[in-house]
């Protein structure tokens, strides 16, 4: 099942994340491109805080689309994934009918309630669906989530089988912190995030962070870079480079030395023993 493609070219798709915020690699917008062009989910892993909830976000902002997101947790199950029944409005309903109801007026269209999985398929507009942290899953709901992306289409039984009006552009997004099943890794494209290079961070930080200087983007993203080479229990994300850019401009910073650096460490590093950590270094990180 393959829908009308929203992109021209990997070049258009370049153009226009860059347009939504979000400086794509070669091989991001390659990906993204071929995600749409085969109406194949994207599985994108990677280290916390690389950007990957904000592709699909970003992918959302830039073709006009309804954002739909399944945040993914240990012990998510059909009802909250798929669809549940309104069993409130159910009983009000069999109270006001008495012995007049029978069990396909139950289960009537009105009373379904649509969860994110079940929302992208009957959604009659394109739509972006994001399935967030799949790596959290339980493997009985990870088996669930492959058979709706294989086919597009979602069986209830009071219902029928009901399948999709338009292909979504999926993207599943993990932290590797365990393995996903062979079956949903064939599935799908893939595509890893790692920590951006020290000249991409800079790059994304002064697209981001209107006002700061070339000189003081450099310096910082040096800094981050360091202190990802550190043996941190968490690695500073790319937002919260983007938070201590926005902290040094407020402070009025004109460069970074060990003082400035340990002033505002706490916005880096959510750890006491990070922080420790790197406070022992201040001399080597400072640029």
């Amino acid at each position: 099942m393959v829908g009308s493609p929203r992109f021209g070219d990997i070049e258009e798709v370049t153009a226009l994340l860059k347009g939504a915020g979000y400086l794509a690699t070669p091989a991001i917008a390659g990906t993204v491109y071929l995600g749409d062009r085969l109406a194949k989910p994207i599985l994108v892993e990677g280290p916390a805080g690389t950007g990957k909830t904000e592709l699909a976000r970003s992918v959302a902002s830039m073709t006009g689309t309804r954002l739909i997101r399944l945040q993914c947790y240990e012990g998510l199950d059909e009802a909250k994934a798929l669809y549940e029944w309104d069993y409130r409005k159910q009983l009000l309903h069999l109270q006001a009918r008495g012995d007049g109801v029978d069990e396909g007026d139950l289960f009537a269209e009105r009373f379904l309630l649509a969860r994110p999985l079940l929302e992208a398929i009957r959604a009659d507009d394109p739509v972006v669906l994001l399935v967030d942290e799949v790596d959290r899953l339980d493997v009985e709901t990870e088996a669930l989530l492959l058979e709706v992306l294989s086919d597009y289409q979602v069986s209830i039984p009071e219902l029928g089988t009901v399948t999709a009006r338009q292909v979504p552009l999926v993207f599943l997004t993990s932290n590797s912190s365990r393995d996903l099943s062979e079956a949903l890794k064939r599935r799908c494209l893939y595509l890893f995030l790692d920590y951006p290079t020290q000249e991409r961070e800079k790059e994304i930080v002064l697209s981001r962070v209107p006002g700061l200087s070339e000189r003081l983007a450099d310096q910082l993203t040096r800094v981050v870079r360091s202190l990802r080479g550190l043996d941190l229990k968490k690695r500073p994300s790319v937002s919260e480079t983007l938070d201590w850019a926005r902290t040094l401009l407020l402070l009025g910073a004109d460069g970074i030395d060990p003082r400035v650096l340990q002033e505002t460490l706490q916005v880096l590093l959510k750890y006491q023993s990070d922080i420790a950590t790197a406070t022992g270094s201040l001399g080597e990180l400072a640029p």
